[in-house]
């Protein structure tokens, strides 16, 4: 399956137009794709029960920037790969031999993205990297494992990234929709709802008395932003067989 990136005029080309070309290479290969995990635009993770790691950083084109946030991920994974949109006519830093040795030396992998979605392997990587950081990368297998899905899009900047802890914040939400509710009523939906209606990050949950919460403007607001319309049906289906707290 091929995904064409071709661009229209005016329309400016943005870094998540790459993510899912990237995503579909490494899926066949086996791996497990999400974006926007911890500080990466996407991490993979292998079959295996101690998954190889990989991280991939992207931008439209290859430069030194692209390099150095390559430098800091390396020691939280197994593989880091580089990607970013192929040059038109074939000058970028792609086909520059020092770029590439550059990225041998280190170890790092490159990915070459057309215009119409085929990627093209220039630079395999070293594997598996020296791991450093143990915790760091234990942080991204976790997020990436409790994570539903692939709610975000990598490459994406200036919008809020839908992290393990927002979904199970948006499930808190969807129930406390149909009216107050005891965190003991959540963990069905969200095991942690205990921790997340107590320290209310996003200012979506009131305390209406002890051990009972209920939902803010702001809860709403996010509800309609992110509709959990499955989550408030059964919420409302529980509610109405369900005593209200006193």
């Amino acid at each position: 399956m091929r995904i064409i990136l071709i661009s229209r005029p005016g329309v400016p080309v943005l870094e998540t137009s790459l993510y899912l070309p990237i995503k579909r290479f490494l899926e066949a290969r086996g791996f497990t794709v999400k974006g926007e995990i911890g500080d990466c635009d996407l991490v993979a993770l292998s079959p295996e029960a101690e998954p190889l790691v990989i991280i991939g950083e992207m931008k439209l084109s290859f430069n030194l920037e692209l390099v150095l946030q390559a430098v800091d991920r390396a020691s939280a994974c197994d593989e880091v790969w580089l990607a970013a949109r192929a040059s038109r006519r074939g000058k970028g830093r792609e086909s520059d031999s020092r770029f590439r040795n550059l990225c041998r030396r280190l170890g790092f992998g490159m990915l070459a993205v057309s215009e119409g979605g085929e990627v093209s392997v220039l630079v395999s990587p070293v594997s598996p990297m020296p791991r450093k950081d143990p915790r760091r990368r234990a942080r991204l297998v976790a997020e990436h494992t409790r994570r539903l899905g692939d709610p975000a899009v990598g490459g994406a900047s200036r919008v809020p990234i839908m992290t393990a802890y927002r979904q199970q914040a948006l499930a808190c939400a969807a129930a406390l929709a149909a009216g107050p509710r005891r965190p003991r009523d959540l963990r069905g939906r969200a095991p942690d709802a205990g921790k997340i209606l107590m320290n209310n990050v996003y200012g979506w949950f009131i305390r209406t008395e002890r051990g009972v919460y209920a939902l803010t403007p702001a809860g709403l607001e996010a509800l309609a932003r992110w509709p959990q319309e499955q989550e408030q049906e059964q919420a409302a289906d529980e509610a109405a067989s369900t005593p209200r707290p006193e």
